[in-house]
């Protein structure tokens, strides 16, 4: 597995993240067999997968993967494997403005509880409504108890490019932020990219897949209806609409199908290799619902990208419409379809 740097004090990240969304509590009706999950994430470090991502607001994710951290970690650890858990601080909507230090560090030491370490290897932090203020504050009092040593790094998730510039002229040391990008939605390079090079910050794409629609599964097929079968589908799903809809989405299948057979390759080693070639993107995750799927995705680490299969996929991306705005902010217009679906008090115990 191929790693790169997230800060200057020697911490990695594998390029590939396993992505924890899938196994959170309401992201879909079956349940996972624990027993055969952390069998199959056990042999998936093995291999490199040795990077998780959960949250705060996942409901189950922490303390599932602490559980699997109990089980698992002293053995891959004698064998020279080491874990790295990223977690995020994200407070519920209608707490914002309410919040002070002490609220912050009380969650910060319950993900410290959940995932049975004594550091937090990197959180990331994220704000619903920037028209209520304090995100500057919140994220300096995450340096402070990085400072403190119960936070090794400081990231942010789902913030677009003026408010994470805002953060750093703060002098809020993020080493990354998390961030949906994928062939279908593009929106980090209309400005992010460009700072995020500028300021050393790395890019962690959630998406890539986009909930398996860029897997290949759908190629010929009719345009997905509802009920869907989990929330990755209702999300991605939207951005679909976004970019004119099935029938170009169905053409940009059949471009990565082409791209795919020239390398005897499948659609999600296209897929993962156009994000991790992108600027300033330092990994992508794989949400995953069973261990083994991990596998399979290893491949497009050794994929490179032929200057016909870029000409080709530029070519197909230019028949797509470009989701608007920047980074996240579809999902944050008040009544609108990417906003309506985001479950925003979870802390609380509403949505």
């Amino acid at each position: 597995m191929e790693r790169l740097p997230l800060g200057d004090d020697g911490y990695t990240t594998a390029r590939l993240i396993v992505g924890g969304w899938q196994l959170s509590a309401g992201h879909r009706e079956d349940t996972v067999d624990e027993a055969d999950l952390f069998a199959g994430l056990a042999s998936a470090a093995r291999a490199g997968w040795t990077t998780f991502d959960c949250a705060d607001i996942y409901t189950g994710v922490e303390e599932l993967f602490g559980r699997f951290r109990a089980a698992h970690a002293a053995d891959l650890h004698a064998d020279g494997i080491e874990l790295g858990f990223h977690t995020k601080y994200v407070p519920d909507l209608d707490a914002l403005g309410l919040l002070d230090r002490a609220a912050v560090e009380a969650v910060i030491d319950r993900s410290l509880t959940r995932l049975g370490v004594e550091r937090l290897d990197l959180v990331q932090f994220s704000w619903w409504d920037y028209t209520v203020p304090g995100y500057v504050e919140v994220a300096q009092w995450l340096t402070e108890l990085r400072d403190a040593g119960k936070i090794r790094h400081v990231g942010a998730t789902n913030f677009d490019t003026p408010r994470m510039r805002e953060m750093l002229d703060a002098g809020v040391p993020l080493v990354s932020n998390q961030v949906q990008y994928s062939l279908l939605d593009r929106r980090p390079e209309r400005e992010l990219v460009a700072l995020a090079e500028e300021r050393g910050v790395g890019l962690i794409c959630y998406g890539a897949l986009a909930g398996g629609l860029l897997t290949g599964r759908h190629l010929g097929a009719p345009p997905l209806q509802e009920p869907f079968a989990n929330r990755s589908l209702v999300k991605y799903r939207l951005i679909v609409d976004e970019v004119g809809g099935w029938e170009r989405y169905q053409a940009l299948l059949r471009t990565m199908k082409r791209v795919g057979l020239r390398h005897s390759r499948p659609f999600s080693d296209i897929a993962l290799r156009w994000v991790l070639d992108r600027p300033a993107v330092t990994a992508a995750m794989v949400g995953t619902f069973d261990g083994q799927y991990l596998f399979a995705n290893l491949f497009a680490l050794t994929l490179s990208l032929t200057d016909e299969d870029r000409a080709e996929s530029v070519a197909a991306l230019a028949q797509l419409v470009d989701v608007e705005g920047d980074v996240f902010g579809l999902e944050r217009v008040v009544g609108g379809p990417h906003s309506s679906i985001m479950w925003k008090n979870i802390a609380s115990g509403r949505r």
